[in-house]
């Protein structure tokens, strides 16, 4: 079950979004659905999802019904193409609850998670409106029933070899979990909340840097990353240093190193947070970072190791990571132990599971099970 404390003031006080995994930093993302419908100018696909978690946090045992939620959904992807140039994209969501921890908010409801006009023009890509965004310190994750989006102004440029540019001005924001409510960022301080980023990619080097101004939460950020594959192996490094306009300023380090052996995919990832908590959007993608845990919110020293197999059908993960919370204030330290499974029944019918074992810094294990049932159509 997903506990992580969350930046841009919680959510501006309204809901949360969180994440799992290492996830690299790319240009925003427009599902393009690959089903084709009888006009050849309309694609549509889609997917029925069952998703059942429960924990045992506070007083609560697993499986207690106080803690425990069962949502359902179908969500259909629809793009049209108006003309060699234009596309409009939209994506529906619909659901219902059958336990009495609703997901999305209320017991039964649907919205659009996506709507928008994207314009292609030889290597520039133009979208406005609903969207999804994949960036290293802002966007969304598709957990729960439906991804967290944002209504944008997104422009891409991939003119320049091996090299993506990205400028997004972001205007609302739908956290995971609070159905049909888009948070009006620009009603929120000085009210421009933006981003720039530059991202190489050579197959064999990699780098990307970003520019954040986020007046919601009142800071700007600059982050850097960099990373290059050996043969045997790949390494990485990233540095983030947020300045807040009330607050004390924030600097993150992070490394990374991971290789394949006999068929396993290992990863160690550290991070370092210092003297305030990395400022994010959504979510963040430091090494450390786990299923439940940012690393961007624990002060001092994070370490994570993770382990990844296919067995056939089946995908396992697992992961451990050691927080020092509060750079020794008085805050026990924490650790993450997650185990991840995926198995696919057949093309179309998938299964997940995922167990963690969270202790955020107050000396609570809190044990959590999450179990997702897919069809695609």
């Amino acid at each position: 079950m997903k506990l992580t404390k969350l930046s841009l003031v919680a959510a501006l006080a309204v809901s949360t979004a969180f994440a799992g995994g290492d996830i690299a930093p790319v240009e925003p993302v427009v599902e393009a659905p690959v089903k084709a419908a009888c006009n050849d100018n309309t694609t549509i696909n889609g997917k029925a999802v069952a998703y059942y978690l429960t924990s045992d946090a506070g007083s609560a045992s697993m499986f207690d019904k106080d803690t425990s939620a069962l949502g359902t959904a179908i969500t259909l992807d629809v793009s049209h193409k108006i003309t060699e140039n234009f596309t409009a994209n939209f994506t529906a969501v619909g659901y219902a609850n059958l336990l009495d921890n609703y997901m999305e908010s209320k017991e039964t409801g649907a919205f659009f998670n996506v709507a928008n006009i994207t314009a292609t023009f030889g290597d520039t890509t133009f979208v406005a409106g609903r969207q999804l965004l994949d960036t290293p310190m802002l966007g969304g994750f598709d957990w729960l029933l439906a991804p967290g989006a944002f209504e944008a102004y997104t422009l891409v440029n991939s003119s320049i070899e091996n090299v993506t540019l990205v400028g997004s001005y972001v205007t609302k924001w739908r956290p995971n979990n609070i159905g049909d409510n888009f948070i009006d960022l620009t009603d929120v301080n000085d009210g421009n909340n933006w981003t720039l980023g530059a991202a190489y990619d050579d197959k064999t080097m990699n780098a990307s840097l970003w520019y954040y101004n986020v007046d919601a939460s009142d800071y700007t950020q600059f982050y850097v990353d960099a990373g290059y594959d050996l043969g045997s192996a790949k390494v990485s490094a990233q540095y983030v240093l947020t300045d807040y306009a009330h607050a004390d300023d924030s600097k993150a380090f992070g490394l990374k190193a991971s290789t394949s052996v006999a068929g396993y995919d290992l990863m160690l990832g550290y991070t370092n947070v210092q003297d305030n908590s990395a400022g994010f959007v959504g979510r963040d993608t430091l090494y450390a970072s786990s299923w439940n845990t940012f690393a961007s919110t624990v002060g001092g020293n994070s370490f994570k190791v993770e382990a990844a197999k296919e067995f056939d059908a089946l995908s396992a993960t697992a992961s451990y990571a050691y927080y020092e919370y509060n750079q020794g204030t008085g805050t026990e330290d924490g650790h993450e132990f997650d185990l991840i499974l995926g198995y696919g029944v057949t093309d179309c019918i998938s299964a997940d599971v995922v167990y963690s074992n969270t202790d955020f810094g107050d000396g609570e294990n809190i044990n959590a099970l999450e179990v997702v049932a897919t069809y695609k159509f």
